[in-house]
């Protein structure tokens, strides 16, 4: 009741009535802040070192031709790219484990991940499929392992709990399957594979962009129109249902959604780890707030992703390592610790 009371409702013009916390406004904009410092420095770290007030005015039209060629044509897609990863991996990750009740109930745990994985290198294994048929390949995988999970975990409604037990089984499976796919290969196609398989942000440029942006322009926006509702849900079926919640009907839209933002990140950057998983629980713990946390979350895993790759091209080089394997150790280390905290609580 504490974290209630610091809450405002807000009414707009339009009639809709909005909750504000002045605590989590103060956390999405520090975020948001920082996502800002990490791509300026991001931008500027690589081969050609750029200081941060050249960063600054290339990027308002005002560099030298050999500037503006490596800041806007270069690294910029780069940084956009990775901003949009992390941002719908954070989303999409909030929104998995809000309606699974179950801070283990993301898609790195459901499986998500795999099922992108086996499309993608179905494409490359199979066909040799080009850079766009590998990403289509990645986007088709991660929607049908989406539709799977939810068909098999459908027993008069979805529990939690049996979303990622779900999950979890059909993570097994798939990681099985990737595994067969990578020992057919011949030696090409399974280094294209492994890289591709490792999540990085390498290489990507405005073809990259442009799909995802329009993607969340238009998934965003339903996600946040339904957060009132989730809120709902979070509280049980039965008190969602008192309160007027279209209970199954909501579920299924906002499942889309984080399917969607999750296999269109996963096409676009590989199957970067754990980003999904560790996003809402920073947030959550930041705002202090016990709802879904969709804004901060898309924050969080923003700066998450974005700083991860600035911390492989400062400690590494650019393109030296990829940015999936640094997310990896430090969200792996992070499942550890909040499965022990689970299993003291007696949930697992």
């Amino acid at each position: 009741m504490k974290t209630l009371s610091r809450s405002r409702a807000v009414r707009t013009p339009g009639g809709l009535s909005l909750r504000l916390d002045p605590r989590s406004l103060i956390v999405v904009v520090l975020l948001l802040v920082a996502v800002l410092a990490a791509g300026v420095a991001l931008i500027g770290t690589g081969d050609a070192h750029i200081p941060v007030m050249d960063v600054l005015r290339t990027l308002f039209g005002n560099g030298n031709p050999y500037q503006d060629f490596i800041v806007n044509e270069l690294r910029l897609p780069r940084l956009l790219v990775g901003l949009l990863v992390g941002a719908s991996l954070g989303l999409g990750g909030a929104l998995f484990q809000s309606i699974s009740r179950n801070p283990l109930g993301s898609p790195d745990v459901l499986g998500l991940a795999q099922g992108s994985t086996a499309g993608a290198l179905v494409m490359i294994v199979l066909f040799s499929g080009s850079a766009a048929a590998v990403t289509a390949g990645a986007l088709v995988g991660g929607l049908v392992t989406g539709l799977g999970i939810y068909l098999l975990a459908w027993k008069q409604g979805v529990h939690g709990y049996r979303l990622v037990l779900v999950g979890i089984g059909v993570s097994a499976v798939l990681t099985a399957v990737n595994g067969y796919l990578i020992t057919k290969a011949d030696i090409v196609d399974a280094a294209r594979a492994v890289v591709w398989m490792t999540g990085s942000l390498s290489g990507r440029d405005w073809t990259q962009v442009w799909p995802l942006l329009i993607l969340c322009a238009v998934v965003v926006p339903v996600v946040l129109a339904n957060g009132r509702a989730l809120r709902m849900l979070e509280m049980g079926d039965d008190v969602a249902y008192a309160l007027g919640v279209r209970v199954h009907r909501v579920r299924l839209v906002l499942m889309t959604c984080a399917v969607l933002l999750t296999a269109a990140a996963t096409a676009a950057a590989g199957p970067v780890g754990f980003v999904a998983l560790t996003a809402p629980q920073l947030a959550r713990r930041l705002t202090r707030s016990p709802g879904p946390n969709l804004v901060p979350s898309l924050c969080m895993g923003a700066v998450l992703l974005v700083t991860a790759d600035w911390v492989c091209q400062r400690l590494f080089g650019a393109d030296q390592l990829p940015v999936g394997v640094v997310t990896g150790v430090v969200g792996g280390a992070y499942l550890l610790w909040l499965l022990v905290g689970e299993r003291r609580a007696g949930r697992v």
